[in-house]
């Protein structure tokens, strides 16, 4: 048998260090992959309850509530991806969450049209790869065509919404 160096770290804590990325939340993109894996509706909703935070719902009523229209164009924007890997030099959709209301239309009257799109850019170049395709997912209302029964009424029950996406 080798003898381990007393100044190495342990194969056992190396693997430990590895699989603790970040601060070991999970990407919105993670959550709804597994949303999207889990195979009945009651899973799926299971899966929404466990990770439930005020930034998960904001997106989810901003992708499925009828009433928020964003002020942005409609599609994709050509931006750079960050191919950064997970848990390294990105920003997350947890944390950006609290700045979207800014691209709402009549939220935020003090910034224009062109201020707008280049501020939603930044956070679309700041976030890991597949949280900007979530967010391009949520603003463009697809979220449900790229995450199998992720839907308005699979959301509604998770969180006890009624049809206004508000709590009962």
């Amino acid at each position: 048998m080798v003898e381990q160096n007393p100044h190495l770290i342990s194969k056992k804590n190396m693997e430990a260090i590895a699989s603790t990325r970040g601060s070991g939340q999970l990407l919105v993109s993670e959550i709804f992959t597994k949303v999207n894996n889990a195979k009945d509706k009651p899973k799926k909703v299971a899966i929404l309850k466990q990770y439930d935070s005020p930034a998960l719902r904001q997106l989810l009523k901003g992708a499925f509530d009828p009433k928020i229209e964003w002020d942005l164009p409609p599609g994709s924007p050509p931006f750079i991806e960050n191919d950064a890997p997970i848990g390294t030099e990105h920003t997350t959709l947890q944390g950006e969450a609290k700045r979207l209301w800014h691209f709402i239309k009549g939220a935020d009257p003090s910034l224009n049209k062109l201020r707008k799109e280049t501020l939603f850019l930044q956070i679309l170049e700041g976030l890991h790869k597949d949280e900007a395709k979530v967010l391009l997912d949520v603003k463009n209302k697809t979220l449900n065509k790229t995450y199998k029964g992720l839907t308005a009424d699979m959301v509604k029950e998770a969180f006890g919404w009624n049809d206004n996406f508000v709590k009962v």
